[in-house]
């Protein structure tokens, strides 16, 4: 019986996880379609890369969810509702876009991580793996997004 209540809570904590990954999904496509300035171009590419990325671990995310036999949440209101990101309504400009993927991106990594320490509470070796393979991906985008915004050296 204990392990039912764990393995729900890896199944609740991976939801969250999808959540926010769908949220930064979004936002990420958002400055995609409408990034601004000199910076247009390497803007414009990298968040359709992290977009990209993104979308296919939605699915890899949802496809752990059932596989605990749990139902992946499918709606933008039950995203929202479980989410730990900030929805972005305003264009913000391309700094603040960075700057904001970039506070997404850790809220998003403290979710996985999250997941992944239930993850080994029920010895999931998938979800581990998976789970520290994405950690790896989001630390990578982290870097790209600080890097953008870094000022040069004097």
């Amino acid at each position: 019986m204990n392990e039912d209540i764990t393995v729900s809570e890896l199944g609740n904590s991976l939801k969250v996880a999808l959540a926010d990954t769908f949220v930064m999904m979004t936002q990420a496509w958002g400055f995609h379609w409408n990034v601004e300035g000199p910076q247009f171009k390497s803007l414009h590419d990298l968040f359709s890369l992290i977009y990209t990325d993104q979308q296919e671990a939605v699915d890899q995310l949802a496809e752990h969810i059932r596989a605990l036999d749990e139902y992946a949440p499918g709606s933008l209101k039950r995203f929202l509702d479980l989410t730990t990101l900030e929805e972005e309504v305003k264009i913000p400009t391309a700094t603040n876009m960075v700057d904001k993927l970039l506070a997404s991106n850790l809220k998003l990594m403290d979710s996985l991580n999250q997941a992944l320490e239930q993850a080994k509470v029920v010895n999931d070796e998938g979800v581990i793996n998976f789970l520290g393979a994405r950690l790896e991906i989001q630390a990578k985008h982290g870097w790209m997004l600080r890097a953008t915004n870094k000022k040069d050296r004097a």
